[in-house]
């Protein structure tokens, strides 16, 4: 992956490839990572750059390329869960099947919602439920119709500490068996290196650095990127925090370049 994107007072410029697994954007506030997601999710389209999701182009701005966000088949997580207010939690999965048959569609929404723990939510109302219940719910309807990838833009950091707690596991836990590549933002050190396989640090200088937590902890590639990865002290323990769950699989294993 390629990107490049000039807005008013900020230009982005950044590349990094990685391969499927739970892969976190790490830095600064205003360093450009949600705006690395939209990218991606192709809601926005780069000034110039290329993006590859498992050997098929989405975005090439040079050949001319340019898959719209409805046919890359990308799931999306926001901060704020984004469900639909009117709709009971069922009917919010539900609308994210589209043309499925009725039958079929009820029976995948109570699968999904059965498997993060919220089947008996489904005939409530988002402002019926908790924060984490609703992010348990955006989930399900993310994941739905088996994406490509899924983008997750700071979808823990409403949450109080112990529901983001829980809610890590969870997230942890359906990527892996899921095999659905994860790319995910936040800017928690602690839950960066928890999750991510790959931590993808942006300076916001411009410089990217790329490699495993421990890896990019251990060796930063610039003094930026080692004060904001040595902003605080992690326990060894952070390191090998990687659970597994029993989800039902989606086998999809895939890259981001």
């Amino acid at each position: 992956m390629r990107l490049a994107k000039r807005l008013k007072g900020f230009d982005l410029d950044i590349g990094w490839s990685v391969d499927a697994g739970f892969t976190v954007l790490f830095g600064y506030s205003g360093a450009g990572k949600s705006l690395t997601l939209s990218m991606l999710a192709g809601t926005m389209r780069p000034d110039s750059g290329r993006v590859v999701l498992d050997g098929a182009t989405l975005c090439d701005t040079d050949e001319h390329i340019w898959v719209p966000p409805q046919r890359r088949g990308i799931g999306y997580v926001a901060q704020n869960a984004q469900l639909f207010p009117h709709m009971t939690i069922r009917g919010n999965v539900e609308y994210a099947l589209g043309s499925w048959p009725g039958r079929g569609r009820r029976a995948r929404a109570m699968t999904l919602l059965d498997r993060l723990d919220v089947a008996a939510l489904a005939d409530k109302r988002p402002d019926q439920i908790s924060g984490g219940q609703k992010q348990r719910c955006a989930l399900a309807r993310a994941l739905a119709l088996e994406p490509r990838a899924l983008l997750l833009d700071e979808p823990l950091s409403a949450l109080d500490l112990p529901v983001r707690v829980e809610m890590r596991r969870l997230l942890r836990d359906v990527q892996r068996e899921s095999g659905v590549p994860f790319v995910m933002v936040t800017h928690d050190l602690y839950e960066a290196c928890t999750l991510a396989d790959t931590l993808v640090v942006y300076s916001g200088t411009g410089a990217v650095q790329v490699g495993s937590p421990r890896e990019l902890i251990g060796d930063p590639g610039t003094p930026e990127i080692r004060r904001l990865l040595h902003a605080m002290e992690l326990p060894e323990s952070v390191f090998g925090q990687k659970h597994v769950g029993q989800l039902v699989p989606l086998n999809r294993q895939e890259s981001v370049a």
